[in-house]
């Protein structure tokens, strides 16, 4: 889950992935009508760390994200095999946050040193004992420029939905990430 400020990154993520899931997430990728230029599939993974931990109350929240996309594969850069993209940056947030929808952008530094911005709207969901985070929107600069993307992020839903509840905290998330770069 993203909540991004315009120079901010924050993901929000949760629980760590079986195979099975991972498998699962891949599958998730909607079919689109362009071609494929990217394709990072798990292990790609995100965490966040939350100091002090998240409550059911807003407060000033130090948040350090950290997203490692591999294996991914692009026909056309053949080089690229990975990325990453972190930051560091204070908001103001409870646990209710982390099921919010909204803007997000990021930067992705390829293995290559090249680097992908992108800018899009993340929906969240509840599906089952998951939180699913749907992130579509537009390349807007370096490599890939101008394409298309869907960011699907999969955790476990538990610490967030018990937070909301007060009946717990939440430190720290971990996500399967699946992303998909397309030609438009």
């Amino acid at each position: 889950m993203r909540f991004h400020l315009p120079v901010a990154r924050l993901t929000l993520v949760l629980g760590i992935f079986t195979v099975a899931a991972g498998a699962a997430l891949t599958a998730a990728l909607p079919a689109h009508a362009g071609i494929a230029d990217m394709t990072c599939t798990p292990p790609s993974s995100t965490n966040v760390s939350f100091s002090p931990a998240l409550t059911d109350a807003p407060q000033s929240v130090t948040v350090t994200p950290n997203t490692d996309y591999g294996p991914c594969v692009s026909l056309g850069h053949p080089s690229v095999t990975s990325g990453s993209a972190d930051g560091v940056a204070t908001h103001t947030l409870s646990c209710a946050d982390l099921l919010s929808s909204g803007p997000v952008g990021d930067t992705i530094t390829w293995n290559t040193g090249q680097t992908t911005s992108y800018s899009g709207t993340r929906v969240s969901t509840i599906e089952g004992a998951l939180v699913v985070n749907t992130v579509t929107g537009t390349i807007t600069s370096g490599l890939f420029a101008g394409d298309s993307f869907v960011l699907i992020e999969t955790g476990p839903a538990t610490s967030i939905l018990e937070c909301e509840l007060g009946l717990g905290t939440v430190s720290s998330l971990n996500e399967t990430v699946a992303l998909e770069i397309t030609s438009t």
